[in-house]
């Protein structure tokens, strides 16, 4: 999922947590990426030792692609480990042992080159902030979400999204000679977390904005499982924040207004 998000990423190494950063700044233009995994819900042992006993925190520049690679041959494992390792240059060296035919264990090493980042630069790292949604809408299954917006792509380079908290989510293109709209109804709306703002609303009235139909579809083309939650945050004019929950895995996703 991450590899078809982001080239490269930020992974972040906390006692209780991993996460997957992508931070291009939102003021450029550029999508931002969370993704949050507990790590007690992936490892039966984990130990890490950050860059101090305050800032028990370790966080490290990978291609996702290498990691996603690696992390392949470890479907039908018997056991897997990652390490921070250093082989001429810093690795995150993922050992994998395979099931084999004898009483012998096979073991499938992949190194990993990364960079570690310094301390200075965390600041920029940190989960994004989000403003308070004028609507918060649940999504429709992604899969047809993903076909409607694929065949829009050819029509037009960016794309309206649309909606209320009566449960309707509209994606609009508009050109100068043809506007083709998809309604989305009945969706629910989860409660929003400035309840002032629901109050002050007309539920039929649409919170929208512009957004650019190649991140919107890069961000839909990561979603090869259907979550078992999926939310999306509209703040008029400014972004919009995708909220999913995957099992043991949560995913924030924004994408910033066209201006």
């Amino acid at each position: 999922m991450i590899a078809k998000l982001a080239k490269t990423c930020t992974l972040r190494i906390s006692p209780d947590k991993l996460n997957f950063i992508l931070c291009d700044k939102l003021a450029n233009g550029g999508v931002s990426m969370w993704c949050e995994l507990e790590q007690e819900n992936f490892f039966s042992e984990f130990q890490m030792e950050g860059f101090s006993a305050k800032n028990n925190e370790i966080y490290l520049e990978l291609t996702s692609e290498n990691l996603s690679r690696a992390l392949k041959t470890a479907q039908n494992a018997r056991a897997l480990k990652i390490k921070l390792t250093n082989k001429h240059f810093p690795c995150l060296t993922v050992s994998v042992e395979l099931f084999s035919m004898s009483s012998s264990s096979r073991i499938a090493t992949h190194d990993i080159p990364i960079k570690v980042i310094p301390r200075k630069l965390w600041k920029d790292l940190q989960e994004p902030m989000v403003p308070d949604p004028d609507v918060s809408i649940y999504l429709p299954v992604l899969k047809t979400m993903k076909s409607v917006v694929e065949k829009t792509k050819n029509i037009s380079s960016h794309l309206v999204i649309e909606a209320n908290l009566d449960g309707e989510l509209d994606l609009k293109i508009e050109t100068e000679l043809v506007c083709v709209t998809t309604h989305f109804k009945d969706l629910g709306n989860p409660p929003l977390a400035s309840e002032s703002t629901s109050q002050d609303r007309n539920p039929e009235h649409m919170a929208e904005v512009h957004i650019d139909i190649r991140k919107l579809l890069q961000f839909l083309a990561g979603q090869q499982v259907n979550p078992t939650k999926a939310v999306c945050n509209i703040v008029t004019d400014k972004m919009v924040h995708f909220d999913l929950l995957h099992e043991d895995v949560s995913l924030q996703y924004f994408i910033p207004a066209l201006s």
